[in-house]
């Protein structure tokens, strides 16, 4: 049976143990952006054994290029990107401690298999709602590689945004079962 959770970041074991697919998530706390780009640097961050730009352990990563904030308000649009395209990264910073990742589509299976070794969780984010997602985000800074643009990792800090898991650190996949079996539970 699905339910509805509040997380704050950042997530621990136990946060990710105790969801399951379908479960819809208020998250509230920090999250960062990346995006194929910064994802990439980051990784031969880790292969030359330098500092990464945030704290991964813990940390939950939107897959998200935002676009140029409006006077008066904190970000523009931020809606999800596809999230394969992450899936060659993605087990290095989960194996480092990354908890969450948000996006849309589904994951590869050397993704899904480091969350189910290392505890982490994938959620989507309801795309083409990106206007309304923005209204979810308190404060946006860019902390590392302004020069990629929208690409740049931001420091986001967010209320009630609102997320379904789709990937649970179990081996549920809701791509692959579908929710229906686990709302009937």
């Amino acid at each position: 049976m699905s339910k509805s959770i509040l997380l704050t970041t950042p997530l621990s074991d136990r946060d990710v143990e105790n969801l399951r697919i379908g479960d819809q998530v208020s998250l509230n706390g920090v999250i960062y952006t990346a995006r194929d780009a910064a994802h990439k640097r980051l990784v031969e961050l880790i292969a030359a054994g330098e500092k990464l730009p945030f704290e991964v352990d813990g940390a939950v990563i939107y897959y998200v290029g935002p676009t140029p904030a409006k006077a008066g308000e904190v970000i523009g649009s931020a809606g999800p990107t596809t999230s394969y395209r992450m899936d060659s990264y993605a087990p290095q910073l989960i194996e480092l401690g990354l908890k969450g990742m948000i996006g849309k589509g589904n994951r590869g299976g050397n993704v899904l298999e480091a969350m189910q070794r290392h505890k982490a969780v994938y959620f989507t984010a309801t795309g083409g709602a990106a206007a309304l997602i923005s209204r979810w985000i308190t404060s946006c800074e860019v902390i590392a590689y302004e020069d990629l643009g929208a690409e740049a990792i931001h420091r986001l800090e967010v209320k009630d945004f609102q997320v379904v898991v789709a990937n649970d650190c179990h081996g549920g996949d809701l791509f692959r079962e579908g929710i229906d079996r686990y709302r009937k539970d």
